[in-house]
This record gives structure tokens, C-alpha cells and sequence, in this order.
């Protein structure tokens, strides 16, 4: 019979404790090759008695944006495939990105937003179970808005009021630009003061540091940014960089919520504007996207590219 050595209860006891604390401190992020799992962010009713469904989606990627079209990689039912739904997906987390709008009598029914990405296939299920009930301050504190403010007023917090110009073209050549106009307000709610301190050119910010929180944080402050949607954003350029709507916690990445980060001043008269070009004709779904920190208003507008 062969002797093998034989652990203490107390020497494998370390073993696991230190595999266990091995394993929780590593974690493992993508480039690309992961997939897109759609999110169902909550609903609230509205006062006409109808609800809103929010939904979102986590791209487990940094680098890889992904288009699906509507379709069977990406429907949902039931009364789809297309509710609205994106077909381009940025990296990381995007919240709150729209809303299904279902009646007042959808009782115990159910929408399930199926998306398929880089060969998986995942679900989202949305229905009016109590636990999803949404309010402003749910959403807001969801977005990360702790900079600055009291935490109570956000109850009272409205959406951004946005416009589109009334005289923008929808119709393009490939390579003609297209002038963008938004317009938005806000009630200064939340509000707050965060003004970071200066960085070195070249250097890391001197009070950066690795997110220590899940929800990583997001100034208050009304800022504006236009997305695509729908169509393929490596075609799309836009003559200013977009400040990031999606949580890109990199330092120097252009995204509030890259700690320490400074919003931009509002424009004046609350009027953003930017030019397009398309590098490829096709029809383009792109998006404004007004946000105080905690709340977002969208408008799209559907731009048509000719060769």
C-alpha cells in the first residue's frame, strides 16, 4: 500500500480560504469576443394608467461595438420584432437607453427582449413585478449621480427638456455634412458644485483612482451627446468628439464618469450643435441624448445617406 501525504484539516482550510481570496481579487476584462446581454432596468406608470418599461444593456467588451440588426438576433416580442430596440451597441454598460411603452391593463404579461451576439444568445424579461418599481431617485442613484446635492430633491427631478432643430436635412450624400442642432434645459436638479483639480499634461490625474463602488460616479450638470443608434458607427463621423454615454471609468476617456471629470459649459442659449458625415450610404437612426447626471431625454432622428 503507498503512503500518500495527508493535509490537516487546519493546512486545507488555508488552501481554500486562499483559493477563494485568489479567486475573488481576479477579474477578468475583454477586449472584444464577449457578448451584448440586454437589460431590464424597471418600469413606472404613467398618468394615463399606461407603463414604461425601461431596458438597457451590458456589452461585457472595452473595444467591440457590435451591430445586430431587428431581426432574430434581436427582437422583442410579444408586438415586435422592433420596439424600438438599438441595433448598434457601444462597450460597457448603457442604462436607461429606452423604454416600451405598454398598456394599462398588461397585468402579468411579459416582454422579453432576446439579443444574440458573437454566437450567445441572452434574455431579458420584462414585466410589472414589484421589486422593478422605478422612481427618479431610484434611476438617478443607478446613474451614479452622488456628486454634490441633497439626495432628497432628487424626487422632484424632471427629465432635460429637448428639441431637435426644426431645419435639419435628413437626406445626405455620402461625405456632404449635415449640420446637427439640439436644444436642451434643466431644472438644475440635482444639483451641486464639482469643480476636480487641475492635471498634469501627460500624467495621470493626480486624484484618479480604481473604482472603489459598484455605480461609478457621474457629475451633476447638463451635458448633451449624440449617439447612433442604429447603423454603424464606424461609418459615422462627427466633426467634435461626443462626450461617452456609456460607463467608461478610464481616465482621460471623455465620459463623466471617469473620476475626476468636468462637464463641459452649456453652449449658449442651450443650443448644441456638431456636424455628421457617412462614409457609406445606408439608412443611419441617431440619437440626442440630454442628461443632468440622473436623467436622460432622447430624440432620434433618421438620416437617409445617398451614394
Amino acid at each position: 500500500m503507498t503512503n500518500r501525504p495527508r493535509l490537516s484539516l487546519v493546512a486545507l482550510a488555508l488552501l481554500v480560504a486562499a483559493a477563494v481570496g485568489l479567486g475573488a481579487q481576479t477579474r477578468f476584462t475583454y477586449s472584444r469576443g464577449q457578448s451584448v446581454s440586454p437589460a431590464y432596468e424597471g418600469w413606472w406608470q404613467n398618468e394615463d394608467g399606461t407603463y414604461s418599461l425601461f431596458f438597457g444593456y451590458m456589452n461585457s467588451n472595452w473595444e467591440e461595438e457590435l451591430d445586430v440588426p431587428v431581426g432574430p438576433d434581436n427582437n422583442i416580442e410579444p408586438g415586435g420584432p422592433d420596439r424600438g430596440q438599438p441595433t448598434h451597441f457601444y462597450p460597457r454598460r448603457n442604462m436607461f437607453l429606452f423604454t416600451v411603452e405598454v398598456p394599462a391593463d398588461f397585468g402579468d404579461d411579459e416582454l422579453v427582449w432576446t439579443l444574440t451576439t458573437n454566437g450567445r444568445t441572452e434574455r431579458a424579461y420584462a414585466s410589472l413585478r414589484t421589486d422593478y418599481l422605478l422612481d427618479a431617485q431610484t434611476i438617478g442613484t443607478e446613474m451614479g449621480a452622488n456628486f454634490g446635492g441633497v439626495i432628497d430633491e432628487w424626487r422632484d427631478n424632471q427629465f432635460p427638456e429637448l428639441s431637435l432643430g426644426v431645419d435639419q436635412r435628413r437626406r445626405v450624400r455620402v461625405g456632404e455634412p449635415l449640420s446637427l442642432a439640439a436644444i436642451a434645459s434643466d431644472d438644475g436638479i440635482p444639483s451641486g458644485e464639482y469643480t476636480p483639480p487641475e492635471p498634469e499634461p501627460g500624467k495621470p490625474h493626480p486624484a484618479y483612482r480604481s473604482p472603489q463602488q459598484i455605480v461609478p460616479g457621474n457629475p451633476p450638470g447638463l451635458r448633451l451627446s449624440w449617439i447612433v443608434y442604429r447603423g454603424d458607427a464606424s461609418k459615422v463621423n462627427f466633426s467634435e468628439d461626443q462626450l461617452k454615454t456609456w460607463q467608461d471609468t478610464r481616465v482621460y476617456s471623455n465620459s463623466p464618469w471617469a473620476f475626476p471629470y468636468a462637464l463641459p459649459p452649456v453652449p449658449p442659449d442651450g443650443r448644441w450643435e456638431v456636424d455628421v458625415t457617412f462614409d457609406e450610404p445606408g439608412t443611419y437612426t441617431l440619437r440626442a441624448m440630454a442628461s443632468d447626471g440622473a436623467l436622460t431625454s432622447t430624440e432620434n432622428l433618421v438620416v437617409t445617406v445617398d451614394p
